[in-house]
């Protein structure tokens, strides 16, 4: 399904412009540096896919590979909790301190006392839990009964707490405890009176927008036209679309938001004009993207700056990750979530009126992010046929 959406950028807050624009990538890198790792995941061009699609080009840039942590979330749960525990300990110091100095000795035996915890569908959670490593504060996050047994066990975090139901009630039990306990909830999605954490992870998005625009430039190619951003509570999306409008200028780009269609949190926003709660009927192989409240801040800006918001099947999603993973040259290893954008893209394309309505033709240029890889290596193998290793090394060619 289709829903075409006016962008209302004019009505974006000058906050939301500062947290995700243009500057915001230098305030983040400082922080990262704290991993000892600022290699730029890749960016590929997907000629046979442009092809398909009836565009100029299509390139795809591919989170799976940030940080050793598989998903683009690596860049911004550990970069808030990094913030968070900077103003702490100037706090109990009472004098300022650098980034560099987060990992000294006197900051680990104040960081041994405090617990950072959140809801997770398996990769804010891994990068919540990463930055607390890194610092020497301890880390407990929850995650629904939805979960596979792989992607908790993959999370790294001293403790994981299951919860029943789905990924909201996860979020409500994240912070009722984090208030009885004490300790610092990070969560990416958003309600009122609880924002700045939220945003503080979507600006660790607007690195890897960034990175892509300075790869775009690199490859002597032209600046994208249109960029499919799947989305769950909408935080990803909403800072990646701010960066780049910001960037590009909000008239040269459009937004397309993909979601699964068993949790269209978004989509049932737009239709409502307002943010409004999806009914879950069953479960999505898109686990990365099951949600079913938007964020708060994450809707206002999508509200602002989204052309259109497109829904995709189970179906839609598999074979888009069996098209990345079997190319001729540089397969992309994405999982289920990671590969929502380009079943976004091919839903697009292949509807004339959709085509028309947001401009998409021979001339245009598309920007995809895989926000994943195989994060769940048995049900990759499951959907696509070989082992994320084999496809890695181009061992197996398969139809799509």
């Amino acid at each position: 399904m289709i829903k075409f959406h006016s962008p209302k950028y004019e009505g974006l807050g000058a906050d939301d412009k500062l947290l995700l624009g243009t500057d915001a990538p230098s305030l983040v890198r400082p922080y990262i540096r704290l991993w000892h790792d600022e290699t730029k995941t890749p960016l590929i061009s997907l000629d046979e896919i442009a092809a398909e699609a009836g565009v100029g080009s299509v390139v795809i840039k591919d989170e799976g590979q940030r940080l050793g942590l598989g998903s683009f979330k690596a860049l911004g749960g550990a970069y808030a909790v990094m913030t968070l525990f900077k103003r702490m300990l100037e706090d109990h110091l009472d004098s300022e301190v650098s980034v560099a100095q987060l990992v000294s000795p006197t900051a680990r035996e104040f960081a041994s006392g405090i617990t950072f915890c959140c809801a997770t569908d398996g990769n804010h959670g891994k990068s919540v839990a990463a930055g607390a490593r890194i610092l020497g504060c301890k880390s407990v996050i929850f995650v629904h009964e939805g979960v596979t047994t792989a992607r908790a066990d993959a999370i790294g975090a001293d403790e994981v707490v299951r919860v029943k139901g789905n990924y909201d009630l996860s979020v409500d039990e994240a912070g009722r405890v984090a208030e009885e306990r004490g300790w610092v909830l990070v969560s990416d999605t958003s309600w009122e009176g609880y924002e700045e954490i939220p945003s503080l992870v979507a600006q660790g998005y607007t690195v890897l927008a960034n990175e892509a625009l300075s790869q775009i430039a690199d490859l002597n190619l032209a600046a994208p036209t249109h960029v499919f951003l799947q989305a769950g509570v909408g935080g990803f999306a909403s800072s990646v679309s701010v960066h780049l409008s910001e960037a590009l200028g909000h008239e040269a780009i459009k937004t397309i938001l993909v979601e699964p269609d068993r949790a269209a949190c978004l989509y049932a926003s737009a239709e409502a004009g307002r943010l409004t709660s999806f009914d879950p009927t069953e479960p999505t192989i898109m686990a990365m993207l099951e949600c079913y409240t938007p964020s708060m801040v994450a809707w206002r800006i999508l509200d602002a700056t989204s052309s259109a918001f497109v829904t995709v099947t189970e179906d839609e999603a598999k074979r888009a990750m069996r098209k990345l993973a079997f190319r001729e040259q540089r397969p992309v290893v994405a999982g289920e979530s990671g590969a929502a954008g380009l079943a976004g893209l091919l839903a697009v394309a292949a509807d004339p009126h959709a085509r028309q309505s947001l401009g998409l033709n021979k001339d245009s240029r598309v920007l995809l992010i895989n926000t994943e890889g195989a994060t769940d290596p048995a049900s990759y193998e499951n959907i696509v046929g070989s082992k994320p290793a084999d496809v890695f090394s181009g061992a197996t060619k398969v139809a799509n």
